[in-house]
């Protein structure tokens, strides 16, 4: 059974979450990636190297940049994630890379983009984030905005919009024969990603204070709320439908209670919401409203999570041969699905030799790379 990238070969260049997590998923979709990584380096710290080889390379030093660019002339894309002008100054950039492959697809992941005044400036998801204007709307009501996981920016902003953009870029060039470079950066993805909320500012869903709105904590029908035993519910009964069902679970009546959508009342009613799931534990609720439309869920942990049994009857994690579990690749694609490698992540150079040798780098070549340490390759202890 083939995979949906297959024969598709991407050249990583390693750095942190958002890059190794693109190249992620476009291995787990049947793309051969080969990572480089620098000298001297530790790996990937962001643990996002499944069925990835490694290859070590100095780009620093000519020979170096010569062999990235003999990569790059039979890759499809090369995926970068520095800031502007740093490909440029290694004589790297996609001007000369495209002279020897118009086909490569040149895909540049960075914090603000490759042009305007940020561009060469450093930063992590929280800047990125407050940038897209979405930090101003995380957080409780009268407490400063809440500082997120480091998923909005990194990796849906990041890198799962950078492997959007390069799939979308190997389509087109099905149709024109021609690569092209993507300017994919987090403050922008994360803007996009908030399309809802510019889309839907007339609507009255943000006129209130942070906190205060209906899907945003401001509401008592869309809210988490403490069980018996320290655990936590997930309610979201927006439908009044679905409210009347979670009324009925807490056991209250509709007709002694404010209107749903009377915004006056929402902090009492949060009140009196909460005083009620504080008295049974998170199981005994799951049990009183498991198979209802009520939309209220457990907040599960992540070891929950993955032995949630809705989630095992579908597969949704999977183990390695190390017996660790993460998420199965998605979406799934029933004719063509992802198939993840299990194996342990490549380990630092591991592939060096092996890929100078794809590449057609002879053995007395790859030697003498080694030696005057334009690459390097794994020093495991049987080589010692």
């Amino acid at each position: 059974m083939s995979m949906a990238l297959r024969g598709v070969c991407v050249v990583e260049l390693a750095g942190l979450a958002p890059g190794p997590f693109c190249g992620m998923v476009l291995a787990d979709f049947g793309a051969q990636v080969i990572r480089v990584d620098r000298p001297g380096s530790g790996g990937d710290v962001s643990r996002l190297a499944r069925g990835k080889r490694s290859l070590v390379v100095d780009l620093k030093r000519p020979q170096g940049a010569e062999v990235l660019r003999r990569l790059c002339s039979r890759a499809d894309v090369l995926l970068e994630p520095f800031r502007r002008g740093v490909m440029e100054k290694l004589q790297l950039g996609p001007e000369i890379l495209h002279r020897e492959n118009p086909k490569l697809i040149y895909a540049r992941l960075s914090g603000f983009g490759q042009s305007g005044k940020l561009s060469s400036v450093g930063g992590h998801d929280i800047n990125y984030v407050a940038l897209s204007g979405v930090l101003s709307r995380l957080g409780r009501s009268g407490e400063n905005p809440q500082v997120p996981l480091n998923l909005l920016a990194d990796f849906a902003g990041g890198g799962l919009m950078c492997a959007l953009g390069i799939v979308m870029a190997l389509f087109e060039r099905m149709h024109s024969g021609k690569g092209q470079v993507i300017d994919a950066n987090m403050v922008e993805g994360t803007a996009y990603l908030s399309s809802f909320l510019w889309k839907t500012k007339n609507l009255g869903l943000w006129d209130q204070p942070q906190g205060q709105n209906m899907l945003d904590g401001g509401a008592p029908f869309y809210n988490t709320y403490r069980t018996a035993d320290g655990e936590f519910m997930a309610v979201g009964a927006i439908e009044p439908k679905f409210y009347e069902l979670l009324l009925k679970g807490l056991g209250l009546n509709s007709a002694e209670l404010p209107n749903q959508m009377s915004m006056a009342d929402w902090p009492e009613m949060r009140k009196k919401f909460a005083a009620v799931f504080a008295k049974k534990t998170k199981a005994e609720w799951c049990q009183i409203f498991e198979g209802t439309d009520a939309c209220v869920t457990p907040v599960l942990t992540l070891e929950e999570a993955a032995h949630y049994k809705h989630h095992q009857e579908r597969g949704s994690f999977i183990r390695d041969e190390e017996q660790g579990l993460s998420p199965r690749p998605t979406p799934l694609l029933l004719r063509t699905p992802a198939r993840p490698s299990l194996q342990r992540d490549p380990l630092v150079g591991e592939h060096t030799r092996e890929i100078l040798r794809e590449f057609g780098y002879s053995k007395e070549e790859i030697d003498e790379f080694i030696s005057a340490k334009i690459v390097e390759g794994h020093k495991s202890k049987a080589n010692l």
